[in-house]
């Protein structure tokens, strides 16, 4: 007896590491994309709140003033931060970019003194960069907004097709989880089928039979998320060492939120598979078990 029991516990144990390790694998597939849902989330604010906005001064206006214009737009809920440019400093990266020094070309420096704006990522779109515009050009010592219109319009309308795809393949990957989760789990309640008949044979309730193995499963996905979270951990320490840039595309508060959402996700998907794959042997006949 003593040799059946050990037998019988090391299957359990193999089935049970077996099962883990499963939902652990589908589990990662699965962060991995919602990690990657949010990582286009966070590249979309990036690339907006670093597209810049140049305010041109006019000739006339003084130290004093450039400071007090500067100091209004800081105060702006929609400027993120800002920086001023000489025209000295706007003439040098000219003569980078053309080669050649403008000033000796026209006999005078056609650079503007500007101030740099970045906007926060939730302003920068058309229908809010145009309100801006307009509360701007109100000053009677700017001349001028310089941005550019149609890669703006274009970057938002790429980064919302790519979120759109994302979220799709989100929910189709959610659906093959559940499904290949289901099948692990339905494979392990499988062994326990005659012992689920027993049971149903002397009188317990569907309840009272699910609630042992929909428990123990419960673990089973709680262990599974968090091997599948370290796995992921170890992705993304990996690729942020090789690419430092991740690092402001994500933070260490979404992070966490991945990381709970991978667990959630494994209890979930497990308890609802566990109950359909358990009720499919309480509503079988005794007859029909042999033939599964």
């Amino acid at each position: 007896m003593t040799g059946k029991k050990k037998v019988s516990a090391a299957r359990f144990w193999n089935a049970k590491i077996t099962s883990t390790i499963s939902i652990s694998l589908v589990l990662v597939l699965l962060g991995i994309t919602i990690l990657i849902l949010f990582m286009g989330n966070g590249l979309s604010r990036f690339v907006k709140e670093n597209m810049s906005f140049n305010v041109m001064l006019s000739s006339e206006v003084t130290d004093a003033g450039i400071t007090k214009i500067r100091k209004n737009l800081d105060a702006q809920p929609f400027v993120k931060s800002s920086r001023f440019i000489s025209k000295e400093e706007a003439k040098e990266q000219l003569i980078k970019d053309l080669g050649d020094d403008p000033e000796e070309l026209l006999g005078y420096n056609p650079a503007q003194d500007c101030i740099e704006i970045f906007l926060h990522s939730e302003y920068a779109n058309s229908d809010s960069i145009a309100v801006i515009s307009n509360m701007i050009r109100q000053n009677t010592n700017v001349t001028d907004l310089l941005y550019q219109q149609e890669a703006i319009d274009l970057i938002n309308d790429n980064l919302s097709k790519v979120t759109t795809v994302l979220l799709i393949l989100a929910a189709v990957l959610l659906l093959i989880s559940f499904t290949l989760i289901r099948n692990t789990i339905r494979l392990s309640v499988y062994s326990k089928r005659f012992l689920i008949n027993t049971m149903k044979l002397v009188g317990a309730t569907g309840r009272f039979i699910r609630k042992p193995f929909v428990v123990n499963n419960i673990f089973t996905g709680i262990i599974a998320g968090i091997i599948a979270d370290l796995i992921i951990f170890g992705i993304i320490t990996y690729f942020g060492r090789e690419y430092t840039e991740i690092q402001s595309i994500i933070s260490s508060t979404e992070l966490i939120i991945i990381f709970s959402i991978v667990i959630l996700l494994g209890v979930i998907i497990s308890t609802i598979a566990t109950a359909f794959a358990v009720n499919r042997y309480v509503k079988m006949r005794s007859d029909q078990l042999y033939y599964v």
